[in-house]
C-alpha cells in the first residue's frame, strides 16, 4: 500500500521545522511525526501518555461530528478527529472529553476503583465501582460517564486537578479555565523534545460545545510546526480559546 505523506518546511522562531503527516495512519503517534530534530518523550507502556498516543483516528479529512450527526465544518480548528463515539446526548463537551479519556485509560487497565469524579453540586466524588455494582461492562461504564458529564463541568474538574508549572508538563496534563459562565479545557496528548536544545513541543486535543467528537487542534500561530505547539511560559492561543501558563493542571494520581 502506498502511504500519503504531507511534509512542510518553514522557518519560524529560530526553528527549521519538518512536519511529516502520514495521512493513512490511524493513531496519533503514527500519523503525526514530531518536527525535525525532535524525539518523542519517553512514556511508560502502561502510562496515560502511552494510551493517549495510541488513540484511534478517523480517516484523513474527516469532519468532527456533533452529537446529533451534524458536521463541524471548521477546518481552521482541527487537523484530525479521534475515532471514539460520544453518544446521542448533548453531554460530551470540553471537560467531559478530558474526564472521559482519563476514565477510558483507567477502564482499559481495569483500574475500576480509581475511576471517580466530583459532582459540581456538592464537590463529592462519585465512584464507578459503586455505580457499577459488579457490572463492569462497557455499556454500564458509559452510563456512568454520562451521569458524570451531566453533573460535572470545568469548574468541578478544575477543583479536582492540581496545578503544575509549564516546565514540568507531561502528556495527559490539562489546560483548564473554570470560567463564568463557561470555561474550557484542552488535553496534552503528546510531547516531543529536541535533545540538542532541550526545547519541547506538544499536541492538544479538545471537545467543545455543543457536544462533539474529540479533535486534534491546529496551531493557529505557528504554521511551521502545526499541529505541534512550542512549550513556552507564555500565553497559549488555541483556535477556539486562549490559556495562560497558570491554567496547566494534572490529575492528582498522575505523577
Amino acid at each position: 500500500m502506498i502511504k500519503a505523506f504531507s511534509v512542510i518546511f518553514l522557518t519560524s522562531l529560530n526553528i527549521i521545522a519538518q512536519v511529516r503527516i502520514d495521512k493513512s495512519a490511524v493513531t496519533i503517534a503514527a500519523r503525526f511525526s514530531p518536527p525535525a530534530g525532535f524525539e518523542r518523550s519517553i512514556a511508560e507502556p502502561t502510562s496515560f501518555g502511552a494510551y493517549l498516543r495510541q488513540l484511534p483516528l478517523k480517516t484523513w479529512n474527516s469532519n468532527v461530528l456533533y452529537f446529533d450527526g451534524r458536521s463541524k465544518n471548521t477546518p481552521d480548528v482541527y487537523v484530525s478527529v479521534v475515532n471514539l463515539g460520544i453518544g446521542r446526548k448533548d453531554l460530551h463537551q470540553c471537560a467531559d472529553a478530558v474526564m472521559r479519556l482519563w476514565a477510558e485509560y483507567l477502564y482499559a487497565n481495569r483500574r475500576f476503583e480509581d475511576i471517580y469524579f466530583n459532582f459540581l453540586a456538592d464537590g463529592k466524588p462519585r465512584y464507578f465501582k459503586k455505580y457499577a455494582q459488579g457490572d463492569y461492562s462497557y455499556p454500564k461504564f458509559w452510563k456512568y460517564m454520562e451521569s458524570i458529564f451531566a453533573s460535572a463541568n470545568t469548574r468541578s474538574l478544575h477543583a479536582e486537578l492540581k496545578p503544575v508549572p509549564m516546565s514540568k508538563m507531561q502528556i495527559g496534563d490539562v489546560f483548564i479555565q473554570k470560567g463564568v459562565p463557561f470555561g474550557h479545557a484542552v488535553l496534552v496528548v503528546d510531547m516531543a523534545q529536541n535533545p540538542a536544545t532541550g526545547q519541547q513541543v506538544y499536541l492538544l486535543a479538545q471537545s467543545y460545545m455543543p457536544a462533539q467528537e474529540i479533535q486534534l487542534l491546529i496551531n493557529p500561530n505557528n504554521a511551521s510546526i502545526s499541529p505541534w505547539y512550542e512549550l513556552k511560559n507564555e500565553t497559549i492561543e488555541t483556535p477556539e480559546w486562549t490559556f495562560e501558563p497558570v491554567d496547566l493542571r494534572r490529575f492528582s494520581e498522575k505523577e
